[in-house]
């Protein structure tokens, strides 16, 4: 019998091939040139080889240290530094330098700031858009502790789609999340949905979660208005990090795939590797 610290043995579809070409060392210097911060690299993400080889990132802002602790994120966490005043520049400077048709931004939680990083996101929003006019823009925010005052700021600035992950089903939430709130996060898509601007959302499987559960979660998000979805496996990223209850089979991926699209999600990316931003783009095609 297995002891509840072993960890589960990952099957052979979670391998992933490492970057290792011009642009993946091109994407790594910029970010390295400007001092910026990734959920690729402190998120260790999977598909980091990959994004990287075709020049995109994931940037993250306001810091690399996060002020909540959630159990499946792998992010720094405690207190974080003073602002950099002149980060929104240099991600739109970076963007600009990459090319990028499609700008995925995310952030750490600032809860030790009075108002969460709102003005923070915004002005990096407002800084992309001048520099990057013909970029659409992808922004992935926390719940800015459900206030719908701090939220309208991020929302006034109009990215193209705003992205605030649920996780996890409603009975993990308290488990797996250290702050967030199920149903403050589903306040929070909601006041996105209501304001015109394409909501999406992203939900971790292999958590112990149940299927009509997940099916739940899906409703939900739609019942909100909710129009996109990214359904992913959860991988634990360290030893301090919750534990890998299931490894969930591809096809079940594909089935989800297929009940989310019947239930009108306008699109849905699911699989064992997909993340929050992967192929982000295909979203707005």
């Amino acid at each position: 019998m297995k002891s509840p610290n072993e960890r589960i043995r990952k099957p052979d579809w979670l391998r992933v091939n490492l970057g290792n070409n011009t642009n993946f060392a091109t994407t790594g210097k910029i970010i390295k040139d400007n001092r910026l911060h990734t959920i690729c690299e402190s998120g260790k993400c999977p598909n980091l080889g990959e994004c990287w080889n075709r020049k995109t990132a994931t940037f993250m802002i306001a810091g690399d240290i996060c002020t909540r602790s959630c159990k499946f994120c792998n992010t720094k966490s405690g207190k974080p530094l003073p602002l950099d005043t002149n980060e929104p520049v240099k991600v739109a400077e970076s963007i600009q330098l990459l090319a990028l048709k499609h700008a995925v931004v995310t952030s750490v939680d600032r809860d030790d700031l009075p108002d969460f990083g709102a003005a923070h996101w915004a002005e990096t929003i407002r800084q992309i858009k001048n520099l990057n006019p013909n970029t659409t823009i992808e922004v992935l925010i926390p719940d800015f502790r459900g206030n719908n005052e701090l939220l309208d700021i991020v929302i006034q600035t109009k990215p193209n789609i705003i992205s605030h992950n649920i996780e996890t089903v409603k009975r993990l939430t308290p488990i797996v999340r250290s702050v967030a709130n199920y149903e403050i996060s589903l306040r929070v898509l909601k006041q996105i949905a209501e304001s015109g601007i394409a909501a999406k959302s992203g939900l971790m499987l292999g958590l112990g979660e149940e299927k009509e559960e997940v099916l739940q979660t899906m409703k939900d998000l739609l019942n909100v208005g909710c129009q996109y979805l990214s359904i992913g496996q959860y991988l634990q990223p360290s030893k301090k990090n919750i534990p890998v209850v299931d490894y969930i089979h591809p096809d079940a991926f594909e089935e989800y795939r297929k009940i989310a699209l019947s239930l009108k999600f306008k699109h849905v990316e699911s699989g064992p590797l997909v993340r929050s931003s992967y192929h982000s783009i295909d979203y707005l095609s």
